[in-house]
């Protein structure tokens, strides 16, 4: 497992470290980092990768990905099994839409997302999440061999 993600203020470096304990939890061994340091590794070991952002632009329009050419600047990601998320302090608008399209064209197969809302930074929300995603992450690897 891996967790890569964007922060400006903290709150998507929380984020990411959460949804790395969870995994860890959940009996996956996990590797967080930012996106302008990714573990190579890492990378080409994960069965799922989690990519995450904060948001972007006015308070209520206009949302989009912080820093969305980091994202542009991944490797190939070649049929990697990715859960997007963002956080955000009013709305996320398109964000997770935004960095859903910007890691399928490089080649990720997007199973899931979550906008998180920065008064929700907490394991059992986080927690919730990472449950989701690994159970989506299932169904689509088990469609995909089928």
């Amino acid at each position: 497992m891996l967790v890569i993600y964007e922060s400006m203020g903290g709150n998507t470096k929380r984020a990411a470290e959460l949804i790395g304990g969870a995994s860890t939890f959940l009996g996956a061994e996990t590797t967080v980092c930012s996106v302008t340091s990714v573990d190579l590794h890492a990378l080409a070991e994960a069965d799922l990768v989690f990519v995450g952002s904060w948001t972007d632009g006015l308070f209520l329009f206009g949302q989009r990905p912080g820093r969305v050419g980091r994202f542009k600047k991944l490797p190939w990601l070649d049929g990697k099994h990715v859960s997007v998320f963002c956080t955000y302090a009013l709305k996320a608008g398109g964000t997770v839409g935004g960095l859903s399209k910007v890691l399928s064209r490089k080649g990720a197969v997007v199973v899931g997302g979550q906008a998180i809302k920065r008064t929700e930074l907490d394991a059992e929300h986080i927690g919730q999440f990472v449950a989701d995603q690994f159970e989506a992450f299932v169904q689509q690897a088990a469609t995909t061999a089928a």
